[in-house]
């Protein structure tokens, strides 16, 4: 059975993330604020928000990974300076930090957290998922990452080691799943549907071929 590794990378955070940020607060407020008054409907708001979180978002991050796939010269620099290999398909984050690829092998699987508050790789992505954000999400993901990855319905093999990656205000990790078999002769555009958020924070695989059915 292998060990399971953790990567500690220092934040610049010192404050107490537990708690909701002062932005979020007036976010909140102005939100119960907004629907008491009429003038939105919280159903239709949270709708939105999960469309950009778990459809529109996570595109651009299925774009890169099927272009690793299909492109062994751009997996290749993906894998050795994924910043660069990321702009040079369009997807530039406004916040200037710095993208690490890790990518799932047979016998080694990545996931991604923020053990201080919810740094994530918003060019690629999309809106971080609320359970990304959570505490025990935070915590668990270090302190027991197989006992996280069957909370999603991930239970891996005694032999593959997981190992954590902490993401900070300066780095961010993608992680490029195993291509699924049966998709030999698939162009990228096919190949990106098989790419969930999930897949590329490590708590999920790429979905296979039968599952678009």
């Amino acid at each position: 059975m292998s060990n399971d590794h953790h990567h500690d990378h220092d934040h610049d955070h010192d404050h107490d993330h537990s708690h909701l940020s002062e932005m979020d607060a007036r976010v909140r407020a102005l939100e119960s604020l907004l629907a008491e008054k009429g003038y939105i409907d919280p159903a239709a708001l949270n709708e939105i928000v999960e469309i950009y979180e778990t459809r529109i978002g996570p595109q651009n991050g299925a774009s890169v990974i099927a272009k690793a796939w299909v492109d062994e010269g751009f997996n290749t620099w993906l894998m050795e300076d994924a910043t660069a290999a990321i702009h040079s398909l369009g997807f530039t984050s406004r916040q200037g930090e710095h993208m690490v690829a890790v990518a799932n092998t047979e016998h080694t699987h990545h996931m991604v957290v923020c053990t201080l508050c919810s740094c994530y790789p918003w060019s690629v992505l999309g809106l971080p998922p609320t359970w990304y954000k959570s505490p025990p999400y935070r915590s668990r993901a270090v302190i027991d990452p197989r006992g996280v990855l069957a909370d999603f319905g991930l239970v891996l093999p005694d032999d593959v080691a997981v190992e954590v990656h902490d993401s900070t205000a300066e780095t961010r990790y993608l992680v490029v799943p195993k291509r699924p078999d049966g998709t030999q002769g698939w162009d990228e555009k096919q190949l990106a549907r098989l790419v969930t958020r999930n897949a590329m924070i490590g708590t999920g695989l790429a979905l296979n071929p039968a599952d678009l059915t």
